[in-house]
């Protein structure tokens, strides 16, 4: 049913099985093997991810106040 709701440029973002299983190897790959290396870089990544959504926010937030978007009115 979720699936169903979701917009067709997060459908694209889903990966499929192979997919991921792929790039779960080249992680661990690029860590030379190490699980605990992966993990960690995995973690640091999403942090700077966060980060990165957090300014994106704060951005479009300021520009909402700023009057450079207008909410929908249908």
């Amino acid at each position: 049913m979720e699936a169903a709701s979701m917009s067709s440029s997060a459908e694209r973002q889903v990966m499929e099985d192979g997919e991921l299983e792929a790039a779960v190897d080249e992680s661990v790959a690029a860590c030379g093997g190490d699980m605990r290396a992966t993990i960690r870089a995995l973690i640091v990544a999403n942090n700077f991810l966060e980060c990165e959504v957090g300014e994106l926010m704060k951005a479009v937030s300021h520009a909402y106040v700023r009057g450079r978007f207008h909410s929908y009115s249908g």
